[in-house]
């Protein structure tokens, strides 16, 4: 189950909002020294509450949004931008054009400096710089001392603003990027997970396509230059900066590094939703591939972070498979039953395009069919049967306790607040959802569970032997083989 939005974090180990929290986990647990002898069965802990500490924000006049959290335990600045651009901006015939865009913009200089001057100064000052490009969003960070800010602010900023795409960098990343694609057919864990990525939304879809050796071979320094002119503008970026330093102090530096920026036309993002699967039927595909294992995937395209039964579908799939050790799959399919090492089921959601909801696992060729079966068994009963008291208790339990580890520093904090602005939401959007935890009853999951799981309209991916595959699993639906891109 996802725990908390977004996979962002910042920071270097526990800073004192984070020594500061654990302390609080600590006190709230609330039981008393004498308590701790007798049966720890019978012991009862007052709720954690926590309110972690919020940023300022502000927006500079091109409209750059600057999120500040001071915290002066260490001498150490962090600085943190999502960049309004990805993958989904990407013309058809140039997939992978975004991230070498965000790659070459880190490794082909900037500003007034060469690619080596780059990398020279920011050895000298013990700094890091980071960018890339993503399929929804782009990222750029800093991490430098507070008496090097104004010098590592510089070449940051020149990276971001004017990137100058060395030619010879630009080949380089594209030579890395090909060489990648002739690897993607080697790890059966990863072909299972893109190819069932593919059967749930289309091989087009911008969630689901993929660079291929001709669309990386044709893009050029120019379109990456065009790409960042078209898409990497101040007033569709949202800056965090956390650690030691005086806000009037970074304001000043900020308007002075980034404040003759003009603004540009932001792109919105927005991905069409995909095809909903016809119901009544299973999509059944396979991949030929010489495994000592059949790997799975069984599962379907689900609601987004902001639908009313986001909770009761989380805690369902926690219950279900999210949980590991004390879930249903984990229990059913390898404690009792032992024809997985790897199980459990996962629901990944966001803002900007459905969801998904999976079930998986890697098992011996032989056992293929009935661990689908077990998948299918599992999934009926969370659709027919109220969960128990028990297990309700504990998915509710490990989510509120989880949730103070969202804000386990200024940066994973800044970060969060970052996260919920780009995608639309309220700020205070994890308390409510934390609230809604606490409230669900075994009714709502039940409910949640009829309306967003359907046993009959799985995609069904395995990659394995191919011999066997097609025989052990013509009793969930019409079988097809998918052949694996190969030399392109």
């Amino acid at each position: 189950m996802k725990r908390v939005r977004g996979e962002r974090s910042g920071g270097r180990g526990l800073s004192a909002v984070g020594v500061a929290l654990l302390m609080l986990c600590a006190a709230a647990v609330g039981w008393a020294g004498d308590a701790a002898l007798g049966d720890p069965r019978t012991m009862t802990f007052q709720p954690v509450e926590f309110a972690p500490p919020e940023p300022e924000r502000v927006v500079l006049e091109n409209g750059m949004v600057v999120y500040l959290l001071e915290d002066h335990e260490l001498p150490l600045i962090s600085l943190s931008a999502t960049i309004r651009t990805g993958g989904w901006l990407e013309p058809a015939d140039k997939i992978g054009l975004a991230g070498l865009t965000g790659s070459v913009m880190r490794t082909g200089g900037g500003g007034e400096l060469t690619a080596e001057q780059v990398d020279e100064e920011l050895e000298q000052l013990a700094g890091d710089v980071g960018i890339s490009i993503g399929r929804q969003a782009g990222s750029a960070s800093l991490d430098i001392l507070s008496k090097d800010l104004r010098r590592g602010l510089q070449i940051f900023a020149g990276l971001l603003r004017q990137p100058a795409f060395e030619p010879a960098r630009v080949e380089l990343a594209k030579l890395q990027a090909i060489e990648g694609i002739r690897r993607r057919q080697d790890n059966p864990g990863s072909i299972v997970g893109r190819e069932f990525v593919k059967q749930l939304y289309g091989p087009e879809h911008p969630t689901a396509r993929e660079s291929t050796i001709e669309s990386i071979a044709r893009i050029t320094r120019d379109d990456l230059a065009a790409f960042h002119r078209r898409t990497v503008h101040p007033n569709g970026i949202i800056l965090g900066v956390t650690g030691d330093f005086d806000k009037a102090v970074m304001l000043s530096l900020l308007r002075a590094t980034f404040g003759d920026w003009k603004k540009g036309d932001v792109p919105e993002l927005k991905i069409a939703d995909a095809p909903e699967a016809p119901a009544g039927r299973s999509t059944v595909r396979f991949v030929n591939k010489e495994t000592s294992q059949t790997h799975l995937r069984v599962g379907h395209l689900t609601l987004k972070e902001d639908d009313p039964d986001y909770v009761a579908l989380a805690i369902a799939n926690d219950i279900l498979g999210g949980s590991s050790f004390r879930s249903r799959l984990f229990n059913d399919v390898r404690t009792k039953r032992g024809l997985a090492y790897s199980v459990g089921s996962r629901l990944n959601t966001g803002m900007h395009d459905q969801g998904v909801w999976l079930m998986r696992a890697e098992t011996k060729l032989p056992s293929t069919q009935e661990v689908i079966s077990r998948f299918v068994a599992n999934l009926e009963r969370m659709r027919t049967e109220l969960v128990t008291d028990e297990e309700l208790a504990e998915a509710k339990e490990a989510y509120v306790n989880s949730f103070v580890f969202s804000f386990t520093s200024p940066s994973a904090i800044v970060n969060r607040f970052i996260e919920l602005e780009y995608d639309g939401l309220p700020k205070d959007f994890l308390q409510q959802l934390r609230a809604r935890v606490v409230a669900l009853t075994k009714e709502d999951i039940l409910a949640a569970a009829k309306k967003h799981l359907h046993p009959d309209r799985l995609t069904i991916v395995a990659v394995g032997p191919g011999e066997a595959l097609p025989k052990l699993l013509s009793g969930f639906g019409d079988v097809k083989e998918i052949t694996l891109a190969t030399g392109r």
